[in-house]
């Protein structure tokens, strides 16, 4: 039931495109005195169902426990490897694929030290292991492996070899570990970059990864398992993309960032993201797995009709100073802020830890798409849920299956 989010969003910006080209040439037809409409296009979706599991176990995103250790969701993958790294270029024609090998990195130095207890390095410090490991991946990338790279996190590393019965100090128990497909994701690819100025890059890359995960599975949860929740999920799924690219669209140049902070109805567990774009020639650049993470938990909120906020921070170096714009999220759907709502969110932030903006200008968010019905998958005759529609969590009824209410 995995809707692959990229493909949903390239899907919703062709549609676009065609609409706006399709428009463009109707208004010439009609100058020119022509009676024939254009068509409309459609937006097909691409799925695939989701793996068995839940969100992880823990780790350096400060996500929930509860979910198997060392699992979790495994949806949304994005093509196209992770972040905004290139992928490796293409073999030569003919050649046979390289042979792809997995391998766990402690990144942190706390990370290191609390493997080493283990025993899994030996005698070394975290330094000669970093020297040696940069060694290594040079050496199989050489030899024409291509390596796929994932952070060795000391609690979910130790929760999951007690899981499955590995010891930890083992080879097999990093070997599992390290190419375990149930993290969100396509593969982090080494592509010959220095270990030191990749280490940060990878860091933040697992970080989205379990972002994703957690907010997989809570969107699951909000939408419902099954035939009756996919065209939920289809619809919240598409209602983010149109969100997204309307927000991207009026950012304006230059760099921006977006955070979000929401949680589902009756206290529900509180979900954050962050994505940082940049905008040149009015084309959105850096959609990666930050980007990906932020809409999965944007859509987990809004399928769960929980309250959260999201800010639009644009360029801290445009002249007057950095604007600040803000949607409130409610009874799943975003409506623009107003100037003194997003001042109050800076605030809010401010009161989480949070550095307020120097010179921030808050303004009013602007205008946003509706979420679109959903249709029943029995009868297919018209909306099985609406905005003014929500469901309590859990309800139960001919069109829904469990679940809270959608968009």
């Amino acid at each position: 039931m995995s809707v692959q989010f990229k493909q949903v969003l390239s899907r919703v910006r062709a549609g676009r495109a065609a609409a706006a080209g399709a428009g463009a040439g109707a208004a010439a037809a009609e100058g020119a005195g022509a009676r024939a409409a254009a068509p409309r296009p459609g937006v097909r979706l691409a799925s695939r169902r989701p793996r068995a599991g839940g969100p992880p176990g823990g780790g350096p995103a400060g996500g929930p426990s509860g979910g198997p250790p060392g699992g979790g969701w495994s949806g949304f993958r994005m093509p196209g490897g992770p972040g905004g790294r290139p992928r490796p270029r293409g073999r030569a024609r003919g050649a046979p694929p390289p042979q792809p090998v997995a391998l766990g990195v402690a990144v942190r130095a706390a990370d290191f030290d609390g493997l080493a207890r283990h025993g899994l390095f030996g005698a070394l410090g975290f330094r000669e292991y970093l020297r040696r490991t940069e060694s290594q991946l040079r050496a199989l990338r050489a030899a024409g492996l291509e390596v796929h790279l994932r952070v060795l996190d000391p609690p979910d590393f130790e929760d999951y070899c007690e899981a499955f019965g590995f010891d930890p100090a083992g080879a097999a128990g990093r070997v599992a570990y390290a190419a375990d497909p149930e993290l969100a994701g396509e593969p982090f690819v080494y592509a010959g970059e220095r270990l030191t100025d990749l280490l940060p890059v990878l860091l933040d890359d697992h970080r989205a990864r379990v972002r994703i995960t957690v907010a997989g599975g809570a969107l699951v949860a909000a939408v419902g398992d099954g035939p009756l929740g996919q065209p939920r999920l289809v619809a919240v799924m598409t209602y983010v993309a149109a969100v997204w690219l309307t927000l991207t669209d009026g950012a304006g140049e230059g760099r921006h960032l977006f955070t979000l902070r929401c949680h589902g109805p009756e206290d529900g567990e509180e979900l954050t993201a962050a994505a940082d774009v940049r905008v040149a020639g009015g084309r959105p650049f850096g959609e990666g797995r930050d980007v990906e993470a932020f809409c999965v938990t944007l859509a987990a909120g809004a399928a769960a009709g929980g309250e959260g906020a999201l800010l639009l921070h644009g360029d801290p170096a445009a002249p007057g100073g950095q604007v600040i714009r803000g949607w409130a999220l409610g009874r799943g759907r975003l409506r623009p802020m107003t100037a003194q709502e997003v001042f109050d969110a800076l605030d809010d932030d401010v009161g989480r830890g949070l550095p307020h903006p120097p010179g921030a200008v808050p303004l009013p968010g602007f205008a946003l798409p509706d979420p679109p019905p959903v249709r029943s998958p029995r009868s297919g005759r018209g909306p099985s849920a609406g905005p003014s529609d929500p469901a309590p969590p859990g309800a139960e009824g001919p069109d829904r299956e469990g679940g809270g209410p959608l968009v």
